[in-house]
Parts: structure tokens; C-alpha cells; sequence
């Protein structure tokens, strides 16, 4: 299970580049910009999905 608590961080990481991605493109290309922060909202979403849904599942296994 470690693995799986491993994959969630990547989420941040990928979020953390998709905001990026979409501060450099904010002023050229509006709409890959939009692109950008709906996916590093999407990849955060996601991270504390799988945060509360481990926890859950370990709780499960821990009683």
C-alpha cells in the first residue's frame, strides 16, 4: 500500500505543472492557459480523493 500513497503526491506534482504551464501560456494562448488550470484543479481534486479514499481503506482493513 505504500505505492499508493506514493501516486497520490504525484497528483501535487503534476499540478504544480499544469499551473505553471498555465502562467507562462496566460498571455499567448488564452484557452491553453484555462486548459492548464482546469487540469491542475482536476489533478488536486484528485489528490485529496485518493488521500480520503486510502484512508478510508486502510481504516477498513485496520478494524
Amino acid at each position: 500500500m505504500k505505492i499508493l500513497q506514493f501516486f497520490q503526491y504525484v497528483y501535487l506534482f503534476f499540478a504544480a505543472l499544469f499551473i505553471y504551464d498555465g502562467f507562462e501560456n496566460l498571455g499567448e494562448d488564452g484557452n491553453r492557459s484555462i486548459i492548464s488550470f482546469v487540469f491542475a484543479g482536476l489533478a488536486i481534486f484528485m489528490f485529496f480523493f485518493r488521500k480520503k479514499f486510502r484512508k478510508k481503506f486502510d481504516n477498513r482493513n485496520g478494524s
